[in-house]
């Protein structure tokens, strides 16, 4: 087994460096793939896309300079929220535990109702995933990011707000890692939290591809950043992958999941 650190000295060689490397198996080669831009500028906006075809061990990114900045992480954190949630006991059953409404009205109406873990990310409802991050507590979150090496591993800003417009920062490269991780149950935690989250995630169909994944999306004054990120299934080959992208109208925001989509099927992972 190779260290991630080698696979970081291979991606830079490739020409981008993140701030740390991808996954516990190096990929054997890199490429840079300027092609895959074209979806971001057709699309009137800016962005990259990060792949690991983990059968190839290749890695692909369309922008080397973005792949490695760091940003919030938005509703992408909710990946490790639940995870923690789960391995903590805060959630005993991502099923069967209900989280009630709190009975304010918002925007988005899939939020304005009670919900269980399964429930809310479909629906990226933010008070579900605040109220479990205030239930986990900073002590043990501070705990379970450092376990997982998630980004800068800094939780300033609030227990409810460090994801969303704290001090929290995490790069396409660092989401590729965690995220591989994860599919592979190799996170420092249980391997029935790790299931049971995967299990969870949003699962979108392409063909005889499966895709999971989760989405972020920030606001004006953080951004107006679009996060996709999560792995493909196609057979018994899997990609993992992160797109961030501006978010500058509101047809970006289902732009994040058809660019993502476009960005697979170019590098034949769906």
């Amino acid at each position: 087994m190779i260290h991630r650190r080698h696979a970081l000295a291979l991606l830079a060689a490739a020409g981008f460096l993140p701030s740390r490397g991808l996954a516990d198996v190096a990929p054997q080669r890199s490429e840079i793939r300027d092609d895959l831009a074209k979806h971001f500028t057709d699309a009137g906006t800016a962005g990259t896309f990060v792949g690991y075809k983990v059968d190839d061990y290749l890695v692909i990114a369309s922008d080397r300079n973005r792949s490695g900045e760091a940003r919030l992480p938005a509703s992408t954190f909710k990946i490790p929220n639940s995870i923690i949630a789960l391995e903590t006991g805060v959630v005993g059953d991502p099923d069967k535990d209900v989280f009630k409404w709190d009975g304010v009205v918002r925007s988005i109406e899939g939020w304005n109702r009670d919900h269980t873990m399964r429930s809310a990310i479909a629906v990226s409802a933010v008070p579900v995933y605040q109220e479990i991050a205030r239930r986990i507590g900073a002590e043990r979150m501070q705990k379970y990011l450092d376990l997982f090496e998630y980004g800068n591993r800094d939780i300033g800003g609030g227990i409810d707000q460090f994801w969303l417009t704290g001090a929290l920062r995490i790069d396409p490269v660092q989401q590729v890692d965690f995220v591989d991780r994860l599919r592979r149950g190799a996170l420092p935690v249980s391997k029935r939290s790790q299931d049971q989250v995967a299990d969870i995630l949003p699962v979108t169909k392409a063909g005889d591809s499966i895709i999971r994944a989760k989405s972020g999306l920030l606001g004006a004054e953080q951004g107006r950043l679009g996060w996709m990120v999560g792995w493909a299934e196609k057979g018994s080959a899997s990609t993992v992958f992160a797109l961030n992208m501006d978010c500058i109208e509101p047809r970006h925001i289902a732009d994040r999941m058809n660019i993502t989509l476009q960005c697979l099927g170019d590098i034949g992972a769906i």
